[in-house]
């Protein structure tokens, strides 16, 4: 192999490529878990980025399939959880907000053999707004997830053959939080003395935190432009996990309409392997490949300390979610000591199986990082893709069926992303 004169800023824009491109991954991906800062050859470095997401889902076709409603038939065929008959709504819907991800964080080298880094990021999260006014708000009016990590993570390194051989480690501690609501009983066409002022909507609020762990090797020859790295991240047990149902905007027998509730998840765990390599003067060749425990989320019970009534029912989050796998590749050039340049195309293959948006995603991704000096670098990158088309409907789940509530299509979306980042190092 040729000697290759690379300056690190190839292979920073490339990292930043891909988190650009991978940032509308399956389940509830968002900014995932990143260690490349670990890697910098500066004795200190620090980085802030934020990268920009937007998603166009659109929803067709849409049928109200349960046509009841809660304890009172307002509007619907007979009590039951349905929302009433929607299908006088709309039968198409908007489903995604755009959104930001973040992430800081800042490496020290402590003597020759040991670099440590510690950041913030989040990792997971999701937003979906169809609203009010579509023929399946009862099964989403609008559902957010949030998450914030705090990580540590050290590499012990030792010379092996031409390069360097790195024992990886680390912690993190996780906050995941959460909303969703619904409609549980319509009260269109209901006179006024009876709908009393509410509008039906259900609540189901969540949040909970807990701790995970990394591990991982690494391969380098700096010379070359070489790197390997195997990274595992474990699952996050959310034990504590805790919230509120809120009735009170839906009409029931009792009082009673507001109660606390709780139950279990566990975010996924991963597997990440990375490779780049120099392949000829001033180019590099890129590429990764993760495995993300989606199929974990199924269905997602959480009931108040009675174990669930016709007074305070329980309640669920269905996402009936398989395992994610996302696939990268790409190249970087040198175009000189200031500019750098690189491409990648992205697949993730999503996560719903015939319940569910999260289809198969590709993205097409550019990016270029400028430095004015040896101690700053400014990174943008950018990416376009395509969330593939397919449909949701009733699915069976260990003997009971999930999405009886409502059907759809959807066709191939857009999606962009853009991400920029500053990095002092030194």
């Amino acid at each position: 192999m040729a000697h290759m004169n690379f300056k690190r800023g190839v292979l920073t824009v490339a990292a930043g490529l891909l988190v650009a491109s991978a940032a509308h991954a399956g389940g509830l991906e968002r900014g995932g878990y990143n260690i490349d800062l670990l890697f910098d050859p500066s004795d200190y470095a620090g980085e802030a980025s934020a990268t920009y997401v937007n998603p166009q889902r659109e929803l067709k076709n849409v049928r109200d399939t349960d046509t009841t409603s809660a304890v009172f038939p307002f509007n619907g065929t007979g009590p039951g959880a349905g929302g009433g008959n929607l299908n006088s709504r709309p039968n198409t819907a908007d489903d995604t907000e755009s959104y930001w991800v973040p992430r800081v964080g800042v490496k020290a080298r402590f003597a020759d053999d040991i670099d440590c880094m510690a950041d913030y990021s989040q990792p997971w999260g999701a937003h979906t707004n169809p609203g009010l006014n579509w023929a399946g708000a009862n099964n989403n009016v609008e559902t957010k997830v949030e998450s914030d990590n705090y990580a540590a993570t050290c590499s012990y390194k030792w010379d092996v053959g031409q390069g360097q051989f790195r024992i990886i480690g680390g912690v993190f501690y996780q906050e995941v939080s959460g909303f969703k609501e619904r409609l549980v009983q319509d009260f269109t066409g209901v006179p006024p003395v009876l709908a009393a002022g509410r509008t039906g909507i259900g609540r189901l609020d969540l949040e909970g935190d807990g701790w995970g762990w990394r591990a991982g090797v690494g391969y380098e020859i700096p010379e070359y432009a070489v790197r390997a790295s195997l990274v595992y991240n474990s699952a996050v047990d959310l034990d504590n996990l805790a919230g509120t149902i809120d009735l009170r905007d839906v009409r029931g027998p009792t009082p009673v309409n507001f109660y606390g509730v709780s139950g279990f998840a566990s975010m996924p765990d991963s597997l990440e392997l990375k490779i780049q390599s120099g392949i000829a003067p001033d180019w590099v060749a890129f590429g990764s490949v993760k495995w993300t425990d989606w199929s974990q989320l199924q269905v997602l019970k959480f009931c108040p300390s009675s174990g669930g009534t016709l007074a305070q029912p329980c309640t669920s989050l269905d996402l009936l979610y398989r395992d994610g796998w996302t696939i990268s590749g790409g190249f970087g050039h040198k175009f000189n000591d200031q500019w750098n340049g690189a491409v990648s195309l992205t697949w993730d293959r999503g996560t719903s199986h015939g319940y569910g948006t999260q289809s198969d995603t590709w993205s097409l991704g550019s990016g270029v990082s400028y430095s004015p000096n040896k101690n700053i670098e400014l990174r943008l990158a950018g990416a376009v893709g395509i969330l593939t088309s397919g449909s949701s409907g009733p699915v069976n789940f260990d003997g009971q069926v999930i999405g009886g509530d409502v059907s759809y299509d959807y066709g191939n979306d857009f999606f962009g992303a853009i991400s920029t980042s500053l990095k002092v190092k030194f």
